[in-house]
């Protein structure tokens, strides 16, 4: 490792930890010298000078606390010695100037997706069925059995056969010691009946009746989304018939959001129906005929700013902020200079950095939007005695994240530095290129669904502590922002951000590195780890205290 620390950016007052650093160490650091007076884990941070109570610290050039306690020259900063703390913001009027980075190697790229009749294109082409309400999880999870299974999509075999081994090895009275010989991991079966179909998904989900009126609106909204994403060729919906959510809902928002929707759309209501096994048995075969239809379909060359990358992190550490998150940031500049659609969502995990996204908004309507929906999701939390300071986990704190702006930070460099083009609210559809903020919480699985509703079509997902997210119609790339955390959980990691860690590449060089993955997993030519394991999350939001 070239170096042991790293003081992120010029006018932060604490310095990170590369490595572990043990109590009485001295280091040097831009020709500063200091003496370590606690142990300082890995992605930790100490203190660069005497902090008195109320002193602001500072990170990542923002304030993310402030010292509750006297903390000593090279003192390791703690939930205990530092607490929450973010400027105000509002807006300013600033005519923020942007110099995207050089894509000239890029410029001329492609990739390899399906062709949508309204111009756009999916970076992979899946059949999706969709229940109205939560009543009809089940019969899903039926046919998904059915048509995963006989259509060459299901993943769990090898552990049908693991379990298969102990129920043998139990009625042999043999001992369970047998070595496990799962290989590297999931494939794509090579008897697939639909070549260019990429997958069958399920949006199995808990709403559409027994809650409040507003949630099966936004539900609708949302599943509304799903349907008319480009990564979907056609869908089957499922419906029970009595619950607050109706088909004839369903349709109207399908139909505001796309007007010339033109996809296979097939729909059932049971309780019209009546006989459950005719209910599933219909819905299999005309699914089939639809499937054979849209397998008609192949990958085209389309140019790079036909792509629409969200970006978002879970199982954050102290590293998020240093190297996975910037690179991301770096491919998602590169994006935006090729005329790309970025979306960048959390709005918890925007917190202590408004100020910055404000500045950046290219209008002021666009900067004013950004602020209403962030001070109303607050102000939403705060009456429940919760609060955007709430919101690292005990692992997020565990490896460094120690305020919610810090955490906030280090993650907001995931968007890189281009203008804010727009701000949608959830559901709402990306439609001008650019970086587009998205309003969603910051819980992994709501966030990358809110994400996919908005129109992402893959999602580069950064990670430092390994988190096995996915989603049902937007292939999710697992970034690492550590080389151990890569190699101890390399089923699911796609890329290692280690390197600039170790010093090893730069920001700017892994962030190509990025690029070229999506390109690849654009084209179908990669297949990331959670599409593979069929990590399939999808989490409806309910607009309810969620960080």
């Amino acid at each position: 490792m070239s170096q042991k620390v790293l003081k992120v950016h010029p006018d932060d007052n604490v310095i990170v930890a590369l490595q572990d650093l043990p109590k009485g160490e001295k280091l040097s650091y831009d020709k500063i010298d200091y003496i370590l007076v606690d142990d300082i884990p890995a992605k930790h941070k100490f203190f660069m000078q005497d902090m008195n109570p109320g002193d602001e610290v500072i990170m990542y050039g923002v304030l993310v606390g402030k010292a509750q306690t006297n903390i000593p020259k090279g003192g390791l900063m703690t939930t205990s010695n530092v607490k929450h703390a973010a400027d105000k913001y509002d807006y300013r009027g600033v005519n923020y100037q942007w110099k995207a980075p050089d894509v000239s190697k890029f410029r001329d790229r492609t990739f390899n997706g399906y062709h949508r009749s309204d111009g756009r294109v999916g970076t992979a082409n899946y059949w999706l069925f969709i229940p109205t309400v939560f009543c009809e999880n089940r019969n899903l999870d039926v046919i998904r059995e059915a048509l995963h299974n006989e259509l060459g999509y299901a993943v769990a075999d090898k552990y049908k056969q693991f379990t298969h081994q102990l129920v043998e090895s139990f009625k042999k009275g043999e001992s369970f010691d047998f070595p496990l010989s799962f290989g590297e991991g999931a494939a794509v079966r090579s008897d697939r009946v639909f070549q260019n179909v990429d997958g069958i998904k399920f949006l199995n989900h808990q709403g559409g009746c027994g809650g409040i009126r507003q949630d099966a609106a936004i539900l609708s909204k949302l599943l509304a989304a799903y349907a008319d994403h480009p990564n979907v060729g056609g869908v089957t919906v499922l419906s029970l018939g009595c619950q607050n959510l109706q088909v004839a809902d369903f349709l109207k928002d399908l139909k505001e959001r796309n007007p010339a929707f033109d996809k296979p759309l097939y729909i059932f209501e049971q309780q019209q129906v009546g006989n459950e096994e005719v209910l599933i048995a219909d819905s299999i075969k005309k699914t089939f005929e639809g499937l054979i239809q849209i397998n008609k379909q192949e990958r085209k060359p389309a140019p790079l700013h036909k792509l629409c990358v969200g970006v978002k992190c879970g199982g954050s550490d102290g590293f998020s902020g240093i190297s996975a998150n910037p690179a991301v940031g770096y491919a998602s500049d590169l994006l935006v200079g090729l005329g790309a659609q970025v979306l960048l969502a959390e709005f918890p995990e925007l917190c202590g950095v408004e100020q910055e996204l404000v500045d950046r908004s290219v209008s002021e309507p666009v900067a004013r939007k950004f602020m209403h929906l962030m001070k109303s999701y607050e102000e939403i939390v705060t009456r429940v005695g919760s609060g955007f300071h709430m919101n690292p986990s005990p692992g997020n704190i565990k490896d460094g994240l120690i305020t919610d702006a810090i955490k906030s930070a280090g993650a907001a460099r995931k968007g890189g530095t281009s203008p804010v083009v727009d701000v949608l609210d959830y559901t709402e559809s990306a439609t001008k290129p650019g970086l587009s903020l998205v309003c969603t919480p910051g819980n992994d699985v709501e966030a990358t669904t809110g994400k996919a509703a908005s129109g992402a079509t893959l999602i580069l997902f950064t990670t430092g502590l390994g988190t096995p997210t996915g989603n049902p119609v937007c292939p999710t790339i697992k970034v690492a922002t550590n080389s151990k955390l890569a190699k101890r959980m390399k089923d699911i990691i796609d890329i290692d951000t280690g390197p600039i860690i170790d010093g090893e590449k730069t920001i700017e060089q892994m962030g190509e590195e990025i690029l070229e993955y999506c390109i690849k997993a654009a084209s179908g030519e990669v297949i990331p780890k959670a599409v593979l394991l069929n990590q399939d999350d999808f989490i409806p939001w309910k607009r309810g205290v969620s960080l």
